[in-house]
């Protein structure tokens, strides 16, 4: 197996691994055991050399001329280098349609995502679970946390109460946050927080096609 590095890498390039990797799994499904950078850069539409550089900040070893990179140990560099080999526990505020469709998605787990419970102000009023993960009192989210150690939090809360969950989460020694509210969070700095906001996302598609379509 070649000699990983850790080398510091630009958030474009992580954002791009996850895509690597899937693409990984589909060759080796294949059986397929060698791939090039070029192969790569083909399949998912990307520059060459920016494909290179980000397969050089995984591993030290070189692909052999011709026949590129191992596709096993390819693979396992980057999910060790992503920290996909650790499973990594989380838990989840609001129960609505969004949060129901993270915990449902198995898929997360293939990327070192589990679950371990999920959080509403009202958790008697409806389910007590989804998809075998019980749904708790959010005023128990910073003992819990606290308890089993858990470092992500996902707020899938209205924006008028991210920051409330965010406190607890912190409180509970939360280190990174999946945040889908619409709202600017405010932290630590250790702590690290990943926006996914759907519409400033809308907004950006909504521009493009008003520019396209005058």
């Amino acid at each position: 197996m070649c000699e990983c590095n850790h080398p510091v890498v630009t958030v474009q390039a992580l954002q791009r691994m996850p895509y690597y990797i899937q693409q990984l799994r589909i060759l080796k499904e294949k059986k397929v055991e060698t791939v090039s950078a070029p192969k790569i850069a083909e399949l998912l539409n990307l520059n060459e050399v920016q494909v290179r550089k980000d397969f050089a900040a995984v591993c030290r070893e070189k692909g052999k001329p011709k026949t590129g990179f191992l596709v096993t140990e390819l693979l396992n560099n980057m999910e060790e280098f992503l920290g996909y080999h650790n499973v990594n526990e989380a838990v989840i505020i609001g129960t609505g349609s969004l949060a129901r469709a993270i915990i449902a998605d198995d898929s997360f787990q293939n990327f070192g995502l589990k679950i371990v419970a999920a959080f509403d102000t009202s958790p008697n009023q409806g389910d007590t679970e989804v998809c075998g993960v019980k749904i708790l009192s959010s005023d128990k989210i910073s003992n819990l946390c606290r308890r089993m150690q858990i470092h992500i939090g996902i707020i899938t809360v209205p924006a008028g109460q991210a920051q409330i969950v965010c406190d607890q989460l912190v409180a509970g020694g939360i280190l990174a946050i999946w945040n889908f509210a619409s709202v600017h969070l405010s932290v630590p700095e250790h702590i690290l927080v990943q926006n996914e906001n759907l519409t400033a996302s809308l907004a950006v598609l909504s521009n493009y096609l008003k520019k396209t379509l005058q």
